[in-house]
């Protein structure tokens, strides 16, 4: 077999009769935001409705502040999402999947060390029923022993299988790695604690923490807004408590510094998980630090893949990132690579962190990594659910709906300078992370290569 020859986008261009002819670029598309009504009610729930798109469909994001600091949390949050729609005094299991399904609704809730996330679609026609099942689980949810003991059970299966998984223990070790014992650590909870939960305890916990105060509905679709504010009011009337959802404390800053190496035995690949300190999307600099971030590693056409994937083949995929939190932004970048070649990866990451904080992106770069940014802002608004994620998600950033306008604007506004001051937040001493992979393969060339804390 003749091996594959690696050639360069310019290469791909090109025939025999020279260049391929490419056609021009459209001008980009204008944002508009959506009609919307932006209103708190009596018991404190912030409730966002805007009317977006002609599919005579309604989508439902409700976003419920869910922190807990007791390290038994997770645990009991987790088998109250997995039991919240399982029954109420009015309805069992059967009933509520049998009202929704009449309006063609469904509902499903996760829950994260931030938040209690409620996401939902129905017919426009169906939202009422579709708010007074919502309405039904958040006042009258019972959680049965039985529904209790039977989601135990399968929760402890599942997270017995995910904390073996690669990419899990990865993520894990980088959360402690950040930020020690801060509870957003505590994204899967404890199989053994999970085992020890008693219904009693989500119910309690239901009663202390699933609140209105400062709660977020989103609701977006074929929908008159008004309409859809009075509607919810009316549906969700007699959820009510004087005391606030609990916000997650305020992240430390991540500190740059060495990488650690953890030791996963036998492993034939390793995870690279690295993270600096960053900027929360209000931050007037964000947008230039946006484009810098897809300069380095954001998009397919980043110097990152194209180094590490595309010319030395180390890494089927290499990502880079933003997290956001309340008030908080960090930058992620990983990358899969296998053993042999894994510090050979950390080594050209490195270098092309160094590279973008010393070696400034062209106006080439800069105007790609912008094109792709509205872009993908553009299309991820387009759809409904789209729409109403993107919506809840600006909600909970504090930030307003004119900002799916305003973005746009301030990255075509940034300019090349302006993305070489923000890149040099990209600078190797600004990140620290993780190594998971066999440390008896590894250890000796990580070493060599230093800046590499071994087991």
């Amino acid at each position: 077999m003749t091996p594959a020859k690696h050639r360069s986008a310019e290469e791909i261009g090109r025939t025999e009769l020279g260049p391929r002819p490419l056609p021009q670029l459209g001008e980009p598309r204008t944002g508009r935001a959506p009609a919307v009504v932006d209103t708190v009610l009596d018991n404190g729930l912030r409730v966002i409705a805007a009317r977006h798109g002609v599919v005579p469909m309604v989508e439902l994001r409700l976003r419920i502040p869910f922190a807990g600091e007791d390290p038994k949390h997770p645990a009991r949050a987790e088998l109250l999402a997995e039991t919240l729609l399982t029954g109420t005094e009015r309805r069992n299991r059967v009933q509520m999947d049998t009202d929704l399904a009449a309006v063609g609704a469904d509902l499903s809730s996760v829950v994260d060390p931030e938040r209690l996330s409620i996401t939902g679609d129905a017919l426009a026609t169906g939202l009422d029923t579709l708010l007074d099942v919502l309405a039904d689980a958040l006042t009258g949810a019972v959680y049965r022993d039985e529904e209790i003991e039977g989601e135990r059970a399968r929760l402890v299966e599942r997270i017995t299988v995910a904390r073996s998984q690669p990419r899990m223990i990865a993520r894990e070790e980088l959360q402690r790695h950040r930020y020690g014992d801060h509870p957003f650590v505590r994204e899967v909870p404890v199989a053994e604690d999970v085992a020890a939960v008693t219904a009693e305890e989500v119910r309690t916990l239901h009663r202390e923490s699933v609140l209105p105060r400062g709660s977020v509905l989103v609701l977006v679709g074929d929908i008159d807004p008004d309409q859809a504010v009075a509607a919810v009011a009316r549906n969700l009337a007699d959820w009510q408590s004087e005391d606030s959802a609990r916000e997650l404390p305020s992240l430390p800053a991540v500190q740059g510094g060495d990488v650690r190496l953890v030791h996963r035995p036998g492993a034939v690949q390793s995870q690279l998980r690295f993270s600096a300190q960053a900027l929360p999307r209000t931050d007037p600099q964000y947008p230039a630090l946006q484009i810098a971030n897809l300069v380095f590693g954001g998009y397919f056409s980043s110097r990152l893949v194209e180094n590490i994937r595309e010319d030395k083949g180390y890494t089927y995929g290499a990502h880079s990132s933003f997290e956001f939190t309340r008030g908080n932004g960090t930058v992620l970048v990983d990358a899969d690579t296998a053993s042999e070649v894994t510090a050979a990866a950390l080594l050209e990451t490195r270098y092309e962190l160094a590279r973008l904080a010393l070696v400034p992106p062209t106006e080439s770069e800069v105007e790609s990594a912008r094109q792709y940014a509205i872009g993908s802002l553009l299309t991820s608004t387009a759809s409904q659910a789209g729409m109403a994620s993107t919506l809840a998600a600006l909600a909970t950033a504090g930030l307003a709906q004119d900002w799916l306008v305003s973005h746009p604007e301030r990255l075509r506004a940034v300019t090349v300078e302006q993305v070489a001051e923000a890149a040099s937040l990209f600078a190797p001493t600004s990140f620290t992370g993780v190594v998971v992979g066999d440390a008896d393969k590894l250890a000796d060339q990580l070493r060599l290569l230093g800046g590499v804390v071994l087991p």
